[in-house]
């Protein structure tokens, strides 16, 4: 398996495929990493690259300003941190633990709510 991006890939898939698994690069920009690449085919399998081959894919990867893996996180999570403090609608959202993109709530959500919480109630007390 080969390593990239502190990311250990699959050998046996299609170097476009296996490139996905960084988080931050999808198809489209796996394809135009391997595009500006002339040299590597986008059907060749990562076990059939020669480690030319996989420097060239970190260098571009590493110079050509794609935010990956830690430093993707780390912006997200900056820019999550940036809209609480700024006490925006979304912020809040983020803080409550609610959707912050406008659905509702009443019936769904369980995703983000987390597992359901019951009220303290007479009848949930009885020994």
């Amino acid at each position: 398996m080969a390593r990239i991006a502190g990311v250990e890939i699959p050998s046996n898939k299609r170097v476009v495929i296996a490139l996905t698994y960084i988080r931050g690069i999808g198809i489209k920009k796996a394809q135009n990493i391997l595009s500006d690449l002339k040299e590597i085919d986008i059907n060749t399998k990562v076990e059939d690259l020669k480690e030319q081959h996989l420097i060239a894919i970190r260098n571009k990867i590493q110079n050509g300003n794609y935010l990956v893996e830690g430093d993707l996180k780390r912006e997200v999570a900056l820019n999550i941190k940036r809209l609480m403090e700024n006490g925006s609608y979304r912020g809040l959202r983020h803080r409550k633990g609610l959707p912050s993109r406008g659905q509702n709530t009443r019936n769904n959500a369980r995703t983000i709510k987390g597992k359901r919480r019951t009220k303290n109630t007479v009848a949930n007390n009885k020994k």
